[in-house]
């Protein structure tokens, strides 16, 4: 049990999760709430070496296996030394991407066993669960084409970003309870408005 709330914002490249992170963020703490934005992966020290290696293309193929686990890594100590010490005081942490990112990329995108993938990544975070996740959805062809400058994920293809997709959207479709799906490509303040009111319940 933890004091206070888990926010997770999950979905494609390009689909708008950290400029609704900081807005959401900016919003609860107008309503006088602390509140922790943080990122996976790199909301640590350690995470942003590890999110240099995943994330550079320069470091080119990694074994996929090794690089779910540098990603499981990446969020166990950023459960260990920052999530879980917000919650204890009881803040509201706003996380762009989590557990549901590793199951989806490196699981579905990378063609590995989803099951196993999230079993480890569940370990490594504890079982910790967020109280709401954000799905933003976007289709593949248009997040993309937001980024100007791909990093190494970003550059694995349409068909890996296509399963990446599917598997978020069966995630939500699975756990209605737990997700909030959101169309990403209405306007800016459309979104906003749909993504308070799907946290304003829990607040």
């Amino acid at each position: 049990m933890t004091g206070g709330l888990f926010i997770a914002l999950e979905g494609g490249d390009g689909a708008g999760k950290s400029t609704h992170a900081e807005l959401l963020a900016s919003w609860l703490e107008g309503l006088g709430h602390a509140v922790v934005r943080t990122l996976e992966p790199g909301g640590t020290a350690l995470g942003r070496h590890i999110r240099q290696i995943l994330l550079d293309p320069a470091s080119g193929d990694i074994a996929p296996r090794a690089e779910a686990l540098l990603y499981a890594a990446d969020k166990a100590h950023h459960v260990h030394s920052l999530i879980r010490p917000a919650l204890a005081r009881g803040a509201i942490v706003v996380s762009d991407r989590y557990v549901d990112s590793m199951v989806a990329y490196q699981g579905a995108g990378r063609v590995l066993d989803p099951a196993e993938v999230a079993r480890v990544a569940w370990w490594g975070v504890e079982d910790l669960r967020p109280d709401l996740t954000l799905l933003l959805d976007v289709e593949v062809t248009a997040g993309l084409g937001e980024i100007d400058e791909p990093d190494r994920l970003e550059q694995a293809g349409h068909d890996f970003h296509e399963r990446v997709r599917q598997f978020y959207l069966a995630l939500a479709a699975a756990q209605p309870d737990r997700y909030a799906v959101i169309d990403s490509r209405q306007p800016k303040e459309t979104v906003a408005a749909a993504i308070r009111a799907a946290v304003e319940p829990l607040l």
